[in-house]
């Protein structure tokens, strides 16, 4: 457990415009204060982001969730109700407060309130919204522990909070729910079919270039991916298996668990290792469709996208 006087000076860091990287359930987050342009400019510098990918902003509650966006309708109401704490994150129209920097110029902002003891501490003691993707290099295997921020940004980020692997593993489901329309921006733990079993239809977004502001972070074609060339085969026998491979040859491997939730919390962890191991090319096995596995199929497609 991080002591309290650790999670005081990080939060202190964010209030004098500092950038924390902090555990949440679903990735490590690279945190800023969510209404200093100047620390959010940090930001990118640090992951080498390109200014169409807006950030995710973390609330402590519904209430700071609220003064961030301009509007808050009954079906984010009963969406936050329901999945807040956790893997969700809402798009709405913003509040001038929040900068332009964090919404990559768009009249809209994505939240959520995080289901992590140590990130909703951060978030309360600082006392303000934490503007934070995650805490890796652009483009780069998200982070889950916290050597792996430690290796990909270095000295920097000014704090790294240690709490221990993210028991998510992969990130948050992004749902807009701008102008009366719920529509589906990124696949998550969060289903579409939960989220359609408390607001009804959900819509799924068309596709956005990667030179545009994009609604959602997460929505280039290519993202979430390991140095090593990736390749997604064919379903195989062992349901979960990730392989390293020299043409034909095995030479590392890693299983994963069947089912999608043990699958996504190892999957980013197992990439790490294979990613150092230094070979040719990562070979995964296909996944099934539907439900929770969208989520993780969308980040494998991403990852082996050399487009």
């Amino acid at each position: 457990m991080i002591a309290r006087s650790e999670l005081e000076r990080a939060a202190g860091v964010l209030r004098a415009g500092g950038l924390v990287a902090f555990p949440t359930e679903t990735v490590y987050g690279l945190g800023a204060n969510a209404f200093d342009p100047v620390a959010v400019g940090r930001i990118y510098e640090a992951k080498g982001r390109p200014a169409t990918s807006p950030l995710i902003v973390h609330v402590a509650d519904i209430a700071m969730a609220q003064t961030v966006v301009a509007e808050w309708p009954e079906s984010a109401q009963r969406l936050a109700e329901t999945f807040w704490p956790g893997p969700l994150t809402l798009v709405l129209a913003k509040r001038d407060v929040v900068p332009d920097g964090v919404t990559a110029g768009l009249g809209t902002v994505g939240v959520r309130q995080p289901a992590h003891a140590v990130a909703a501490e951060l978030i309360r003691l600082a006392g303000v919204p934490v503007a934070a993707p995650s805490a890796n290099r652009f483009m780069g295997l998200s982070p889950t522990r916290a050597e792996h921020v430690r290796a990909g940004l270095g000295d920097a980020v000014d704090v790294v909070l240690d709490g221990g692997a993210c028991a998510v593993g992969i990130e948050s489901t992004v749902l807009s729910l701008v102008g009366g329309r719920a529509v589906l921006l990124r696949p998550g733990m969060v289903s579409r079919a939960e989220i359609e079993a408390v607001i009804g239809a959900v819509e799924l977004v068309g596709e956005t270039g990667d030179g545009e502001a994009h609604a959602a972070p997460g929505m280039h074609s290519r993202h979430y991916a390991p140095a090593t060339r990736l390749r997604v085969g064919e379903p195989g026998l062992a349901s979960g298996y990730l392989w390293h491979t020299r043409e034909t040859e095995v030479e590392m491997a890693v299983r994963l668990p069947a089912e999608a939730g043990g699958y996504a919390a190892g999957m980013y962890d197992a990439l790490h290792l294979l990613d150092a191991a230094g070979l040719e090319e990562i070979v995964v096995e296909a996944v099934p469709e539907g439900g929770e596995w969208d989520g993780i199929r969308d980040r494998l497609m991403r990852a082996g996208n050399t487009a």
